[in-house]
């Protein structure tokens, strides 16, 4: 006799791509669930997850009520730009959509120890730069960057570092769609040695003198020109140009054709821009000096939002600064002819900052010959009988070597060859 036929025959066939382990982790769970097969298994998923109540859709926050236009106002006016005074997530959220070309900032650090310009605990900074982040996404042209400088921070009592600014753009990235253009890093060869306990009295850290500076866009392909950021030639390569280069496939299996003896005005930069951050007799702070005010101590150098300025943006686009302090990125966005927003909470801080916008206005330097060295690691010759590794990796301080010195063997570099520590 014929079987009858299924209401709902299994004719259907789906093909899963499985490691030999997953198919065996796969048949013993649905052995130890008591079921006859895997298919069986897999249709008590299904019939697990079909049965389960919907869950309600979270509703979007309402960004543009809990910051309304009111919580920020005008400061201070240029032909270009303005300053503004409150909260920069009004900004963002009353600002036309889709209409900024950059945002160049660099926001409060989330850091262990409290700061005078209000740095956010590190373990609650992603939630708290989220109203932040979504307000960026919505002012951002498709073509714009959102260019931010984080520093890093040590986790409190021992000598590790936190993960926030790794955590941050990693949520910038996959909860609110921005693309990873580059990391650049940004180092300033003037930082000071810290964090002192670990790198001056254990000596089990060096110094940190780096800035992570997470560039990002809503598209894969914002606008760009690196030949607005080229910097000089090496001596070698000026020597290359001048004499010639047989084009070859070198040992590290990179072809090297002749277009590379092409001379481009410059070389690429690379994406560690090496800027000492030593003003100290600027108009700005002989204003603040002159009247009194307090001078914005994390400020970064007019470099460093001049090169990402140039390379992503055209004159009159508009460039904005939502964590502004002393409004650096305003002034040199001023400088190079840009449009641009500075909004920052702090009234005295914005008190200095008018000095960098009087008449007339300080032009942009353009002398940037000032070239750094990096020390070849390890160039001292160092008796590593006389330094001994700390066994307890630095918990306790240690008596002996707190005050120690390294001795160098007699047969030391040649002097003018040595670097300083």
């Amino acid at each position: 006799m014929p079987r009858p036929r299924a209401e709902k025959p299994r004719s259907a066939v789906a093909n899963v791509r499985l490691t030999a382990s997953e198919r065996r982790q796969i048949e013993r769970v649905a052995h130890e669930q008591g079921h006859k097969s895997v298919s069986e298994y897999l249709r008590s998923l299904l019939s697990a997850n079909v049965n389960q109540p919907p869950q309600p859709v979270k509703a979007a926050p309402d960004w543009a009520g809990q910051f309304p236009k009111k919580n920020i106002r005008s400061f201070h006016k240029t032909s270009l730009g303005e300053v503004m005074w409150g909260d920069s997530r009004s900004y963002l959220f009353g600002a036309a959509e889709g209409s900024i070309d950059l945002i160049m900032t660099s926001p409060p650090f989330g850091l262990v120890r409290k700061k005078s310009y209000g740095n956010e605990d590190a373990d609650q900074y992603c939630e708290w730069f989220r109203p932040f982040a979504e307000g960026f996404k919505r002012v951002l042209k498709d073509d714009g960057s959102l260019v931010i400088d984080i520093g890093g921070a040590w986790i409190p009592g021992q000598p590790t570092r936190s993960l926030y600014h790794f955590k941050l753009l990693i949520m910038l990235v996959e909860e609110f769609g921005f693309h990873l253009c580059q990391e650049h890093y940004w180092w300033n060869p003037a930082k000071l040695p810290t964090p002192a306990e670990w790198v001056n009295v254990r000596r089990v850290r060096v110094k940190d003198a780096v800035n992570c500076v997470w560039w990002l866009s809503k598209t894969p392909f914002p606008k760009a020109n690196n030949r607005r950021v080229l910097q000089p030639y090496s001596k070698s390569m000026r020597d290359l140009l001048k004499n010639g280069y047989t084009a070859k496939l070198r040992p590290s299996g990179h072809d090297i054709s002749e277009k590379f003896q092409t001379d481009n005005g410059g070389s690429v930069p690379p994406n560690l821009l090496a800027v000492a951050n030593t003003e100290s007799t600027s108009r700005y702070q002989e204003y603040c000096r002159e009247n009194n005010i307090p001078i914005h101590p994390a400020r970064f150098p007019a470099q460093l939002p001049e090169y990402f300025i140039r390379m992503l943006t055209e004159p009159g686009d508009l460039v904005v600064d939502p964590f502004a302090g002393s409004c650096v990125t305003g002034a040199v966005a001023e400088a190079t002819k840009r449009k641009w927003i500075c909004c920052e909470l702090s009234e005295e801080y914005l008190q200095g900052a008018v000095a960098r916008f009087g008449k007339p206005m300080m032009p942009i330097n353009k002398e940037k010959t000032v070239t750094y060295e990096i020390a070849t690691p390890c160039s001292l010759a160092i008796d590593e009988d006389d330094v001994p590794l700390f066994a307890d990796g630095g918990a306790k301080r240690s008596k002996k070597f707190k005050r120690a010195e390294p001795r160098r063997r007699k047969a030391a570099l040649p002097k003018e060859q040595e670097l300083p520590v």
